[in-house]
């Protein structure tokens, strides 16, 4: 970062800070308050399941695809499941072309384990015979990045998983095209990031919060329990943790209302 970028960075952390402490976001929402969120689910009829999210301009794809793949040589009858990411250069300047880079690791990563710690893939099931399972792929394209593509990542991940249909199997092989019924995970997961910002915590962070934060922190969660914690920078109290899991509860409850309509 060169001194024009360090000062300009001083200054919109000086004014986002002004404006925070008078209780007031730039885009006039509440600190615990996301942005306004559509889930279409099926827009790719070639994929098993699909969804698109969108978290205000931030939008996000999610494709689930099985193959017939070896098992992992550790649980030689239990199926495959990842998850993998691809920022589009078009959704961001800060994209490039290329191979993934650390954030469409880390994306892909936080979207997996929200996703296996919460048990929803019966990998289990995804038995064929000896030396041949199901794999489940979940492919997740950033469309458009305004802030928090973790959150819409997580969303479209799920809403996809909702929409997928388990293929028919005949003679160890998949018949595509032909299904037995649906996947229907066991529960819904969904992820909570927050940013601080001075002394506040903002949930759902803009790309322009996301620039000034001090620290961040996405909390996955189920209707029951806290999936998984991801922190990438700063640091929080104990207080402030515990304060960001009841929230991350009641902003999960309101997003899982949205994924079961």
């Amino acid at each position: 970062m060169d001194i024009k970028d360090t000062i300009m960075s001083h200054v919109r952390r000086d004014v986002m800070n002004s404006s925070l402490e008078k209780g007031v976001r730039f885009d006039g929402r509440k600190f615990e308050e996301f942005r306004p969120i559509e889930i279409q689910r099926g827009p790719i009829r070639t994929a098993e399941g699909s969804a698109i999210a969108k978290v205000g301009n931030t939008t996000v794809l999610a494709a689930c695809k099985f193959d017939a793949v070896t098992p992992f040589p550790d649980r030689p009858e239990e199926g495959v499941f990842m998850v993998n990411s691809e920022l589009l250069p078009t959704a961001s300047p800060t994209f490039e072309t290329g191979p993934p880079d650390e954030n469409s690791i880390e994306l892909a990563r936080v979207v997996d384990r929200a996703i296996r710690s919460a048990e929803i893939v019966d990998v289990k099931s995804f038995f064929i015979e000896k030396g041949k399972v199901l794999g489940l792929f979940v492919d997740l394209y950033v469309l458009n990045h305004a802030g928090n593509m973790t959150d819409a990542a997580t969303m479209a991940a799920t809403a996809a998983l909702m929409d997928t249909k388990l293929p028919k199997i005949e003679n160890s092989a998949i018949i595509r095209g032909e299904y037995t019924g649906m996947l229907n995970p066991k529960s819904i997961p969904v992820s909570t990031t927050f940013v601080k910002v001075g002394e506040n915590w903002l949930v759902d962070p803009t790309r322009d919060e996301e620039r000034v934060q001090e620290t961040s922190v996405t909390i996955s969660t189920t209707e029951e329990h806290v999936c998984t914690m991801q922190k990438r920078q700063g640091y929080l109290t104990k207080a402030e943790l515990l304060d960001n899991i009841d929230i991350a509860f009641k902003r999960g409850n309101d997003i899982r209302r949205i994924l079961k309509g």
